[in-house]
């Protein structure tokens, strides 16, 4: 059974190439994976799906990332999803926002596909338990 049998995942990010990357790394893992392009339209997504994990984009049109898991984590119905960023931003500043915010996870890109797949089952999987609560 692949690992991400029967987990979701949100994928967010502004660039399409990027998104389509990630998507297809996780979905060969056998994760259900719904994309959005900015993080508005995240935040819609995320009420209506519930997904078990979301990655998310730092720099995007209409609401970046950071922002995106503020409202996120000040929802009720989606504060238990866990966040993992995926972003060219990797400065200390913008891993200590991360942090504060409430991101379980930070991957730099270029990324590792590998680890990427082994991060986003990772929190999945303790996302999926959160929610079964």
């Amino acid at each position: 059974m692949a690992a991400g049998a029967g987990l979701r995942a949100l994928v967010v990010d502004d660039s399409s190439v990027i998104r389509e990357l990630i998507a297809v790394n996780l979905q060969l893992e056998g994760f259900e994976v719904t994309t959005a392009g900015d993080g508005e339209s995240a935040l819609q997504l995320a009420v209506e799906l519930m997904p078990d994990v979301i990655t998310l984009d730092v720099m995007m049109p209409r609401m970046g990332g950071f922002e995106a898991v503020e409202h996120l984590r000040h929802d009720g119905r989606t504060a238990h999803i866990p966040v993992v960023m995926v972003t060219g931003r990797a400065q200390a500043a913008d891993l200590a926002r991360g942090e504060s915010v409430g991101v379980e996870a930070y991957l730099t890109k270029p990324f590792e596909p590998a680890e990427l797949v082994e991060v986003v089952t990772r929190l999945a999987r303790r996302g999926c338990e959160a929610a079964d609560h």
